[in-house]
């Protein structure tokens, strides 16, 4: 089972390159399920309707998100739909539309994905993600189960990095977002669970972590808030990663980066 899981895609500019590269992408990697993080889709914070059917349409089958996923008026219909492919961090306070999991069929076998957010230098009140790990894979059925995702949207290396060892063994593969930075740190941990802190950006070669430079440089001289500022075409550095999971085992039997750049 090929798991082909895409970073952050941010704002317009991320949405035509993913369009651009997937047929090339599906062609040459002949993945199972494509997934990708979409709580920057919406010009760089948030998700709407009209976003993530562009996704949908893209080829996308999954989206996760992260902390700003409630940014827009828009996610909580989105949450709330039946059987809804948009998933938020499981580890949110109660009572906030959406559910803790989504499990999908993949040929005979169902696939699990997982959600959940980081704390450390993280805004926000979020209960433990080690522990709401522990309590979803409490509720999950046995049978049938061919892998176990989870996107692990957390700031530090550190965190993720123990979190994996947390749950190897466990999972198929904890797959790290939120930095936009991708990591070179690829492995399969002992137990059979495949790792990366960071899967990187679908976003703006020429940018800071996707916005415009210019005001990311001016914020930092004048220690004043910069405006969120997307590049809407240009070069862009395409983030992802391909997992191979063995599904009688639910262990991961592979992992690699799928880095791209491509001009939109």
């Amino acid at each position: 089972m090929k798991i082909l899981f895409f970073g952050d895609i941010i704002g317009k500019i991320g949405r035509r390159a993913m369009k651009q590269i997937l047929p090339e992408l599906k062609n040459e990697y002949q993945p199972d399920l494509i997934m990708a993080n979409v709580e920057n889709a919406a010009h760089g914070v948030g998700v709407t309707e009209k976003t993530l059917a562009e996704l949908a349409e893209a080829g996308v089958q999954v989206f996760t998100s992260g902390n700003h996923i409630f940014s827009k008026p828009e996610a909580e219909a989105l949450l709330n739909i039946k059987d809804s492919a948009l998933l938020r961090p499981a580890n949110y306070p109660p009572g906030l539309p959406g559910a803790d999991y989504k499990i999908i069929e993949i040929g005979s076998k169902a696939v699990v994905i997982i959600n959940l957010l980081g704390r450390v230098f993280m805004k926000g009140n979020f209960d433990c993600p080690f522990r709401k790990l522990d309590e979803i894979l409490a509720k999950i059925p046995a049978k049938n189960i061919g892998a176990i995702i989870v996107d692990f949207h957390a700031e530090a290396s550190s965190e993720k990095t123990a979190f994996g060892w947390y749950a190897d063994g466990r999972v198929s593969a904890v797959l790290g977002t939120h930095t936009h930075i991708p990591t070179a740190d690829c492995k399969i941990l002992p137990q059979g669970t495949a790792f990366v802190s960071d899967a990187g950006m679908v976003g703006a070669l020429d940018s800071v972590i996707g916005d415009k430079k210019e005001e990311i440089i001016k914020s930092f001289l004048t220690q004043t808030n910069a405006p969120i500022e997307i590049p809407e075409e240009g070069e862009v550095e395409v983030g992802a990663v391909l997992v191979e999971i063995d599904p009688a085992t639910k262990k991961a039997v592979k992992i690699g980066r799928v880095d791209r750049k491509i001009r939109v």
